[in-house]
């Protein structure tokens, strides 16, 4: 079982990995048009749609490894307070009745709307560019079928803490800025008053 969760939770930071890539290039993008239109009073036909495509490609594949990670929001007053058992057992069960429902509902509607768009070679009306958009509404299934993927791997992860009665660790390739200045401080000798 670890093996799957491992190797599930490779699949989607190698993933989200590859499409962080897509915010280098919006923010290249956005940065040339800013150039162009304000500096040159040239604006391009295109940035728009390069904007709208990059923003969707990270969005669309970056949730797995979101997930993979614990990073997306969740209210957790209440939950943070649970034993790892009880907060397994609520997790499956949300994960059961609202999770799996969803995100099966999203690849099934997400095929036939990028199969669709494929299919016309569907290009943005958004500007005289004709940029192509049916790549990225064919993400729309890939992305949520790798989330539901990740989903499994956090069902058996959910079954494994109520088995054990904690929680396996999780990969970690990322820190919040705000742990690491708490980390710092705490490592930190005190100094004398």
């Amino acid at each position: 079982m670890n093996r799957f969760i491992y190797g599930v939770d490779q699949l989607s930071k190698s993933v989200g990995h590859a499409f962080a890539w897509c915010i280098v290039t919006l923010t290249l993008g956005t940065c040339y048009e800013v150039f162009v239109r304000y500096a040159l009073n040239n604006p391009t036909s295109w940035a728009f749609d390069l904007s709208y495509l990059m923003y969707g490609a990270v969005f669309y594949m970056a949730g797995a490894y979101t997930l993979s990670r614990g990073g997306h929001v969740r209210a957790d007053m209440f939950y943070r307070l649970w034993k790892p058992r009880t907060q397994a057992g609520v997790e499956l069960v949300l994960i059961m009745l609202f999770f799996f429902p969803g995100v099966l509902a999203l690849v099934y509607a997400g095929w036939s709307y990028g199969y669709e768009s494929m299919r016309i070679h569907e290009v943005s009306v958004n500007s005289p560019a004709g940029v192509p958009i049916w790549p990225l509404k064919m993400m729309i299934p890939f992305g949520a079928g790798l989330l539901a993927l990740q989903g499994v791997a956090e069902f058996l992860r959910c079954v494994q803490c109520i088995k054990q009665g904690h929680w396996e660790p999780r990969l970690h390739d990322v820190q919040e800025l705000a742990d690491q200045i708490l980390e710092e401080v705490a490592r930190q000798p005190k100094a004398k008053e």
